[in-house]
């Protein structure tokens, strides 16, 4: 139903939340919810506001009914209006007769808007669902190899050794940052404020005979508050007709969220290179296959992950310039250029977390690679750390710093730590007045030198790091 298929692969996983059909139903609940918020309040008989709920799945949403919807929306720019037309025509077959409750005070946007609330809560169940899935996952990849020791890359050259458990436990943060904000700030109020903001129907229709002001805006906030909790929405404090912060919070957040996975997938997809082969995505019948190269076992997760991340980006963008085209008290375009931006964005990134699940889950490790890489790296890994160690034994000497003459070592014997611990501390003994540091007799020190070199011993607190970001992600899931 949605555009969401031959040209969205993966799409699928979601796409039923916030298709065609989901949208017109949830246009529908709006205007049910309505009217049985009218009823509570004693504006319309209970038996009338049965017949409305009764009428909802009396209304035709096969997809031959849907076309014609999406036909006839182009008359009045949303499909509220012919669908509206539908319901009421059910409503008048259940009831006997026509019931001017439906819709009455509202207007267009109203009900769109807050159908997007729904369709929106849908989305971001499924998409928490698939975050707390990628973040368990992740514990247990944290948790494992937190010691699992690998070359780091800065700048896609070889840095320092880490630990794989770290590199998992900042793919960890970033997701559990993104769910805590999808809990928080993807999700979309109730909308109301009737044909120009001022709820002025709303309050006719509540208005008794000899009320009060005051009395008549409390009879007002009631109906409100009953139809946001007949929706399970919230009640906001205004209208947001032409304030588009509400949907830009929930674009923002699904955005972030793409980010954070694509960071996952862009690490597996340089990590599963052949020439690196440190990681390997799940396999599963069918996926990862080529056209043309029968041999291939493709990352698709990753790839689809890395894809959602820089899609997001340019429909991130169309909802805001949506929500800055927003002008006087309905917007003339920039409303309805948010509709499929925010769907599609929704959609994607609600599969991403599926995938994201599934990628985490079934990730093979390659622990002998990456012991492969990090040896192949050779001894300038360990650099910072000789520098470090060494530069106040070394000192400065025939024009030359420490730092100097340790890259000069580490360059004429990049692969084999044995050698470049007898150069450097060959280099020490050549000074005048060498004083080494405590605890290292001269004579061990081509075998402390040596022990600078191993990698296992350059961490810093990685381990630390592993075992907070486990923490967090079971304090999140007790909250």
């Amino acid at each position: 139903m949605i555009e969401a298929g031959l040209l969205l692969p993966g799409a699928h996983r979601a796409a039923a939340l916030a298709d065609d059909r989901a949208v017109a139903r949830a246009i529908l609940r709006v205007e049910d919810a309505w009217v049985t918020a009218q009823s509570r309040v004693g504006l319309v008989p209970a038996v009338a506001a049965e017949a409305a709920h009764v009428a909802v799945d009396r209304v035709p949403l096969d997809e031959a009914a849907l076309t014609d919807l999406a036909v006839a929306s182009e008359g009045g720019g949303n499909p509220v209006i012919p669908l509206l037309a539908a319901y009421r025509r059910a409503v008048e077959e259940e009831h006997g007769r026509p019931l001017g409750a439906v819709h009455a005070g509202l207007t267009s946007q109203d009900v769109m808007d807050t159908a997007l609330a729904l369709v929106v809560e849908d989305v971001r169940r499924m998409l928490l669902e698939g975050l707390d899935r990628t973040g368990d996952a992740l514990v247990r990849l944290v948790v494992r190899h937190g010691g699992t020791v690998m070359v780091g890359r800065t700048l896609t050259q070889h840095a320092l050794p880490v630990s794989f458990g770290l590199k998992a436990a900042s793919w960890l943060a970033g997701v559990d940052d993104a769910a805590d904000d999808v809990a928080a700030r993807a999700h979309l109020p109730v909308s109301f404020g009737g044909a120009a903001g001022s709820l002025a129907a709303t309050v006719a229709r509540c208005a008794h005979p000899g009320d009060t002001e005051e009395r008549t805006w409390q009879r007002v906030k009631e109906l409100l508050g009953y139809w946001a909790e007949e929706l399970g929405l919230r009640l906001p404090d205004g209208v947001w007709h032409t304030n588009r912060v509400p949907v830009l919070r929930v674009a923002g957040s699904l955005a972030e969220t793409t980010a954070a996975l694509a960071r996952m997938a862009n690490d597996v997809l340089t990590m599963s290179r052949p020439e690196v082969g440190e990681v390997r995505e799940p396999a599963a019948e069918g996926r990862g296959v080529s056209s043309a190269m029968p041999q291939k076992q493709n990352p698709v997760l990753s790839v689809l992950l890395k894809r959602t991340g820089i899609a997001a980006t340019a429909l991130l963008a169309q909802v805001a310039a949506g929500a800055s085209a927003a002008d006087d008290e309905r917007p003339d375009g920039g409303w309805h250029a948010e509709w499929p931006a925010l769907r599609e964005l929704a959609v994607l990134t609600a599969a991403a977390s599926s995938h994201a699940a599934e990628l985490a889950a079934g990730l093979t490790v390659r622990e002998e690679r990456m012991a492969r890489n990090l040896a192949d790296a050779g001894t300038g890994v360990m650099a910072e750390r000789l520098n470090t160690a060494l530069a106040p034994v070394l000192g400065e000497r025939d024009g030359r710093s420490a730092k100097q003459r340790i890259q000069a070592a580490v360059r004429a014997e990049p692969q084999d730590p044995e050698v470049l611990a007898a150069a450097l501390a060959a280099e020490v003994r050549a000074g005048e007045d060498v004083e080494l540091p405590e605890g290292v007799a001269a004579s061990e020190l081509t075998g402390w030198i040596r022990s600078l070199l191993d990698p296992r011993g350059y961490l810093g607190v990685a381990p630390q790091l592993c075992e907070r970001a486990a923490a967090r992600h079971d304090e999140r899931k007790r909250r």
